[in-house]
């Protein structure tokens, strides 16, 4: 397969110009809709906002976050002083191929934007995730939604697919991981407004929550022993999968690893829901309150 249109990918095609005109663009949207059209409260901003400006020279990261809406991304980025308009410093994404790149205008779009094209179902080993190698190998940002798809219900993170541990446990360089937990998306781009569809735009005067967690920590050598010791008593189910060099690690061990390391992200991103959810409901009855005295 080869990779959907690359060359626009590139910082230095036409020297640059539509990407920076797009991400100029998209962050003048997301700035509008996080904080003009609605309220967006951030908690821990300086980690991300640090991380992002100035991590150590080489260094990539990977952000990841739960997916409640289509906006989620750029929109998560809007909030106030980030650096949402350096094109520098703008984020890549993973973005599902048959909703982006689903004809040339889109796909030239999203590749200027930093987006890569991943096949849902294509397995973890597809041409593009060699792509988004490439990109943490230069010490650039990622961003993932490691849960695959939107879901809008108030229920605990799902099962996180593997993709996002593949990608730290195959990095050449060991990325800074933080997670991030939003709500309020779903209200802003509800996916059953009217007969089923979304709204044609995005929703006013709701609110957006964001708590950014800490970078984690992974102790690979001890996961490593610990998915081979796991992986001793699963069934040889082969796709084909090449040996996780230079450790070894043939296919039912690299199974176990990245759950493993996906299970490690969903219990951080889990606890940073339950936060998320404690300051949203305290902003409400705030909220609350401060109506009842305006009208007392």
């Amino acid at each position: 397969m080869t990779r959907t249109m690359e060359w626009a990918a590139r910082g230095n095609h036409m020297r640059g110009l539509p990407r920076k005109m797009v991400i100029m663009a998209v962050g003048a949207f997301a700035k509008a809709v996080g904080n003009l059209f609605n309220t967006t409260t951030v908690h821990n901003a300086d980690t991300l906002i640090n991380l992002v400006r100035s991590r150590p020279p080489g260094v990539p990261l990977i952000t990841v976050s739960n997916h409640m809406s289509t906006l989620d991304d750029p929109v998560i980025w809007g909030f106030k002083r980030f650096p949402i308009f350096d094109p520098n410093l703008a984020r890549w994404a993973l973005a599902a191929e048959d909703i982006c790149f689903k004809n040339p205008l889109l796909s030239y779009f999203f590749r200027v934007g930093k987006c890569i094209p991943i096949t849902r179902g294509g397995g973890i080993y597809q041409e593009h995730m060699n792509e988004a190698l490439e990109r943490l190998s230069g010490g650039e940002w990622l961003h993932t939604f490691p849960e695959g798809k939107v879901s809008q219900e108030d229920v605990p993170i799902r099962r996180l697919k593997w993709g996002t541990a593949s990608l730290i446990v195959r990095s050449p360089i060991t990325p800074i991981v933080l997670p991030i937990v939003h709500r309020g998306f779903e209200e802003v781009m509800p996916e059953n407004f009217w007969f089923g569809r979304r709204p044609p735009f995005p929703l006013c005067n709701k609110r957006i929550n964001i708590v950014i967690g800490e970078p984690m920590k992974f102790d690979f050598p001890k996961m490593r022993q610990m998915a081979i010791s796991m992986s001793c008593n699963l069934p040889n189910n082969s796709k084909g999968w090449p040996s996780l060099s230079p450790y070894g690690l043939d296919e039912a061990a690299q199974r176990c690893l990245y759950m493993i390391i996906s299970d490690q992200i969903h219990t951080a991103m889990e606890s940073l829901r339950s936060l998320s959810k404690k300051f949203y409901e305290a902003k409400s009855l705030k909220s609350g309150d401060l109506e009842e005295e305006r009208t007392s």
